[in-house]
């Protein structure tokens, strides 16, 4: 059975903050890069998805759906140069579906950082 109307936004329960990266030039003209918040909204997140990172079982790798709803500012985010920061963890942006150009929800999959 599918959510629809007042039931599909119900389940955005989780708050994200979708991260602008950008660089500035300090006094010494060094150029940095640096991450600003851009823009806060409530999303539904899909469960992980996890996988072994090659060979190595120390790190395990993240994948996680979130489903917003649609905004111009939602709308202008790409794979490159954003990120997700959700539940003290930061995630980069793998790919943005607008969901048919219908203008209602957009699906964010995104994939934990490794630091």
């Amino acid at each position: 059975m599918a959510v629809t109307g007042t039931g599909r936004i119900a389940r955005m329960g989780e708050r994200i903050t979708i991260q602008k990266n950008g660089s500035y030039t300090d006094k010494y003209k060094n150029h940095l890069h640096t991450w600003t918040d851009y823009f806060t909204c409530s999303a539904y997140a899909s469960t992980y998805v996890a996988d072994e990172d090659g060979d190595e079982v120390s790190y395990e790798e993240r994948t996680i759906t979130f489903e917003v709803r649609y905004c111009p500012e939602i709308a202008a985010i790409t794979s490159t140069g954003y990120r997700i920061a959700f539940r003290d963890e930061f995630y980069d942006i793998v790919s943005v579906d607008l969901m048919n150009y219908q203008k209602k929800t957009v699906r964010i999959k995104a994939r934990r950082e490794k630091r």
